[in-house]
């Protein structure tokens, strides 16, 4: 039977920097990624953007140069699928029934993107984007000639890929099922701007548009087709609808779930010695008022996976990071601190036809996050702002884009 002291099922930045955090920590026995993948650990973030622009080839969004792996004595075994977890027995068991016996097991999994379940879903061309072979797939389309894309779903993802589609003449319609763009992330201040800049650069922004199904000819896509009735032309579709959390033998083998899998402050999951981070964690989080939710971002697998490494190399410190993300989009940069969740007023810092403002949540008069547009000044000043934890911020100068952020401290 094979074994590593340390088996981490994951290769995107969770589980790439678990193992890196492990080795920086002093742990010196041996650590075996499993990944899914068939490449080794690279960044997610630039595939919907500069990876496929053409901005970056893969070398360059690589976490590590392959050689660093096996300098760390740090074991990668790809297209390795975890089919289950026998946690008493302390093994993982791969989709060819290779078992892998473990001290410790890091679950970095990550998730799969939801897909649609209209009639069509299944078609070739209908892509997601959520590792490279998903982008590589789609650039090998635009490569044969693909102009006409439907991008389904206005959140990040899906805005990302039509500014990109647009900057390589696309013709380009984004459909949102909701009255406004990153409905579930930002407030209508920032949904306004962003679907008016998407509109001014020539994409066909559709809001409460239901899908009905995905046509097709010869088993290639040729339309999609709406709730309404009428067929939007295309060669190929993007569905960029979220991801459902990879967690199935975690759940298989009894471990408590929620919204993903339930770790507690320490990253561990209900399961002995099995720890969770990433996309796939469900916790609660000190910057949402201890709700349990999951986040999407690299800062949160990044100090999820730095959180568990501390606790298994015995330095427990509880999982306390300000959550932020960051989006480009045209020649937009959008950085976001805190999280806006049950915020109960915003205020615009600057004006949005500047194309350089901030939009400020608060709840019940405290400042909770931060929506910063080209605008990386107040990103900085509002993240220590957010972390400070102060009640009685004067709105009138939250509001002055004159008066620095760091005035407020």
């Amino acid at each position: 039977m094979d074994s590593a002291d340390i088996v981490i099922v994951g290769t995107g930045h969770g589980g790439a920097q678990a193992a890196i955090a492990l080795r920086q920590q002093g742990h010196e026995d041996s650590i075996l990624m499993l990944g899914r993948d068939a490449y080794p650990p690279y960044e997610r973030p630039p595939l919907s953007k500069e990876y496929l622009a053409g901005d970056k080839p893969f070398e360059r969004i690589m976490i590590r140069p392959e050689k660093f792996w096996s300098d760390k004595n740090i074991d990668i075994k790809l297209g390795a699928m975890v089919s289950e977890v026998d946690w008493m027995d302390h093994q993982v068991v791969l989709g060819d029934g290779t078992r892998i016996a473990y001290r410790k097991l890091i679950w970095a999994g990550g998730g799969d993107p939801r897909r649609l379940s209209c009639p069509g879903a299944r078609l070739k061309a209908v892509h997601a984007v959520r590792d490279r072979r998903d982008v590589d797939a789609i650039m090998a389309q635009l490569q044969n000639g693909a102009k006409r894309f439907v991008v389904i779903g206005g959140g990040y993802i899906g805005l990302e890929a039509a500014a990109v589609l647009r900057k390589l003449d696309c013709e380009v319609t984004l459909l949102e099922a909701l009255p406004r763009v990153l409905a579930r992330v930002a407030g209508e201040e920032l949904s306004r701007f962003i679907e008016a800049e998407h509109r001014a650069h020539g994409v066909d922004v559709r809001l409460e548009t239901a899908v009905e199904a995905i046509e097709g000819e010869d088993g290639h896509v040729t339309g999609v087709r709406l709730a309404d009735g009428e067929v939007i032309p295309c060669d190929a579709v993007i569905v960029g609808i979220g991801i459902v959390p990879a967690v199935g033998p975690l759940i298989t083998a009894g471990a408590a779930v929620s919204n993903g899998v339930d770790v507690d402050e320490f990253c561990r999951t209900t399961l002995d010695d099995i720890y969770a981070i990433g996309d796939c964690a469900a916790h609660a989080n000190p910057f949402a008022d201890q709700a349990i939710i999951r986040l999407e971002s690299v800062q949160n697998a990044n100090d999820m996976a730095n959180t568990a490494a501390r606790a298994i190399m015995g330095d427990k410190q509880p999982y306390h990071a300000l959550p932020w993300f960051w989006s480009n989009q045209y020649d937009l940069k959008l950085q976001t601190a805190g999280l806006s969740i049950d915020y109960d007023q915003t205020l615009v810092r600057g004006d949005p036809e500047s194309r350089k403002f901030s939009v400020v949540y608060l709840k019940e008069g405290k400042p909770i996050a931060i929506d910063c547009v080209n605008n990386t000044k107040d990103y900085v000043q509002g993240r220590k702002l957010i972390e400070s934890d102060i009640d009685d911020v004067d709105l009138e100068l939250l509001a002055d884009p004159e008066t620095p952020l760091k005035e407020l401290l």
